[in-house]
């Protein structure tokens, strides 16, 4: 992909949420650059004992000593209108599914591509993703994907046959593959490090708030009327865009040094001394520079295979657990199970904010592998559940209790995903890869991740068709599986600088090797 992440600060300020970002630099894994590493030798013993008193040095980082955060917290509400974007093309399908059958007259299989398409619009988003980003800078990469958002609704709107229907939802999919991409890189970039786990994980708070509107008034209104949900975050996306700051690190990797400066010194403040972080990211892209580029092969190199298969590995089991299944098609789940598919929708829209909400503030205090083992064990119990409910139908048994325990299942699996298999998995990959695979590397975790959004989103609606409770049973041992391998393979990174991390990763290695 080659894809140039212009910088993170020293002490290792990685992207977090889809898609990674990437070093500009191949070859060897960087684990601190030489020049830091003397940098940081050099500080005088002032500065020393302002950093282990916990202090960010005046602002110098985080943009903390008496420092606005007012432009940085616009910045990062304008990007995640994109999450909420994503979140609105994502949730589109299960709503929608009766009044667009009914309608416009597809069939199953017709109806489940309509639904699938997306993924492949944005396995098509994706892989171009890196390359937009760093050609034409994190602002223009979202102006450009919003305006596609519009004219893919547009298309849904209009739509008279399926042809049209499918048109609309690739175009959506691709804006979706970009700006799964590029919103939380651009967060990542803007951010101070003592904000970057908050501000990161809005990005996933925001995905579920536009799905869980789009359930919530997609039950309330024509299927048609419903792309208006997905055009306001565009509008609002390619409003903002006009009052906020480039990406620092972007503009520092192209050479545009004056405005390089300028929009650090926006992001953190007026009376913010931004000097020595502004040396700190010049000398990291520099030193970053100097390695040769990275190529696909090297994601399977010894030093690195342990850290694609903790990446790769959790976005397997984040699509085996049959999440994009559910979202996909949740009213008629409920239908099959004898419940109400608005009011199934809507609840699932009211509780996933919130539970996402609690999620992020988890997120640096628990800790990630506890985090995705309780929300593994909670998808687990939720599937289960709802493939009780599906058995008990089939057979006849205790037909009343069949719609409680489908939405019981329903509502637990969601509200655990939402807490840990949704965010988790990518803020663990944005942190695994050394900076220099960090582009090939999230490009490769991406893709894996949208096939296997397709393959489980495709094949749903055949699946229930064969055995609603084997389907959800399959989910459930999935995510038993998935417990496992967090157990076995996967490393908490929590509280930890990317250099830390790196050494972690160096001795998890030798641990496998030499058992």
């Amino acid at each position: 992909m080659g894809i140039v992440r212009a910088a993170e600060d020293v002490e290792g300020a990685v992207v977090a949420g889809a898609a990674g970002g990437g070093g500009g630099g191949g070859g060897g894994e960087v684990t601190a650059p030489l020049l830091l590493r003397q940098h940081k030798q050099g500080r005088g013993d002032e500065e020393k004992i302002q950093d282990d008193a916990g202090g960010d040095g005046g602002g110098r980082r985080g943009g903390g000593g008496g420092g606005s955060m007012s432009m940085l917290m616009l910045s990062t509400a304008v990007a995640v209108c994109g999450s909420f974007e994503f979140g609105t093309c994502v949730g589109y399908s299960a709503p929608t599914q009766s009044g667009i059958v009914d309608e416009v007259g597809l069939s199953i299989s017709q109806f489940a591509l309509f639904g699938s398409v997306l993924t492949i619009g944005a396995m098509i988003g994706a892989v171009t993703s890196g390359r937009l980003a760093d050609f034409l800078g994190r602002k223009m990469t979202m102006r450009i994907s919003a305006t596609i958002c519009i004219f893919g609704w547009l298309s849904l709107h209009l739509a008279k046959g399926v042809i049209m229907l499918y048109f609309g939802r690739i175009l959506l999919g691709f804006s979706t593959g970009i700006l799964s991409y590029v919103v939380p890189v651009f967060i990542a970039e803007i951010a101070p490090k003592n904000l970057r786990g908050g501000l990161a994980t809005s990005n996933q708070l925001l995905i579920c708030s536009g799905s869980s509107a789009t359930y919530i008034i997609g039950a309330l209104v024509a299927w048609r009327n419903l792309v208006l949900v997905g055009i306001v975050p565009c509008v609002l996306l390619l409003t903002g865009l006009l009052f906020i700051p480039e990406s620092p690190r972007w503009l520092a990797n192209v050479g545009r040094e004056k405005e390089f400066h300028a929009s650090l010194q926006m992001l953190r403040g007026e009376d913010a001394d931004v000097s020595e972080e502004a040396v700190e990211i010049k000398e990291y892209i520099e030193s970053l520079h100097r390695f040769p580029k990275a190529r696909v092969q090297d994601l399977f190199l010894r030093k690195n295979i342990y850290v694609v298969t903790v990446g790769v590995g959790l976005m397997i089991f984040q699509q085996l657990g049959g999440i994009n299944g559910v979202g996909f098609y949740a009213s008629s789940i409920f239908t099959s199970a004898g419940f109400s598919g608005k009011l199934g929708t809507i609840l699932i829209g009211i509780i996933q904010i919130p539970i996402t909400l609690f999620g992020a503030i988890l997120m640096d205090k628990s800790g990630r592998r506890v985090l995705l083992m309780v929300s593994a064990s909670g998808t687990f119990l939720g599937c289960f559940l709802t493939g009780i409910s599906f058995y008990l139908k089939a057979q006849g048994l205790f037909s009343e209790w069949v719609p409680e325990l489908a939405l019981t299942g329903i509502l637990v699996y969601i509200g655990a995903y939402s807490i840990g298999m949704g965010p988790v998995p990518w803020v663990v990959m944005s942190e695994i890869f050394s900076i220099d695979m960090k582009a090939i590397g999230g490009s490769l975790v991406t893709l894996v991740s949208w096939l296997g959004s397709f393959a489980i989103s495709y094949s749903f609606s055949f699946l229930m068709d064969w055995s609603s409770a084997g389907t959800f049973f399959m989910f459930s041992a999935a995510s038993l599986i998935t417990i496992l391998f967090v157990v076995m393979v996967v490393p908490e990174t929590k509280g930890r600088t990317l250099e830390e991390i790196q050494d972690s990763l160096i001795d998890s290695r030798s641990r496998l090797r030499d058992p």
